[in-house]
């Protein structure tokens, strides 16, 4: 199994793609970093992520789910924004394949359109509320939520119940 891991071309949580990677490896299933670069990735910390495919040239019948990492970064490169990352996410979820998003990462899912009458585990920013609202995803209480093929978490304080939440939902525990 191989789960494509999208994360921002500088400030991804470091804290989020290591719990990603670190989980995945445990359970045999492989994180495939992608991004909209070829060049190094660098997180909030200084952890350098080398993108193993460019996230346009990722095909949806070759993995299990799609993660969406957080941190600055997906804010300062407007990465809701970029048509081609939410046509990836609509792709993804017409296929039936799991789509996780955590942290500001669900501002992405949001603008996807893909959360319509679906629980969401959102950060309390204003900005990510006002998203849910408008593409009418459910507020969740929850710090991880599941619902349909959506998996969502407030924060990376959250990533090891979300990344455990992913790995449940496509079957690979």
């Amino acid at each position: 199994m191989k789960i494509a891991v999208i994360i921002p071309p500088k400030d991804f949580k470091d804290e989020t793609l290591s719990m990603a990677k670190l989980l995945m490896n445990k359970w045999e299933v492989k994180p495939v970093i992608s991004s909209y670069t070829s060049s190094p990735c660098t997180g909030v910390h200084g952890a350098v992520a080398i993108p193993e495919v460019n996230a346009s040239k990722l095909e949806v019948q070759d993995y299990s789910a799609l993660l969406l990492i957080d941190g600055t970064g997906v804010d300062s490169y407007k990465l809701y924004d970029f048509r081609p990352l939410l046509d990836l996410i609509k792709n993804f979820s017409a296929s039936g394949k799991v789509v996780g998003a955590i942290g500001n990462a669900i501002k992405v899912i949001s603008r996807a359109n893909i959360i319509t009458d679906t629980k969401v585990s959102a950060p309390p920013d204003e900005e990510s509320q006002r998203l849910i609202r408008i593409y009418k995803g459910v507020n969740s209480q929850n710090p991880v939520e599941v619902d349909k093929n959506v998996v969502t978490a407030r924060s990376s304080e959250n990533a090891e119940t979300f990344i455990s939440t992913v790995l449940d939902a496509i079957g690979a525990k």
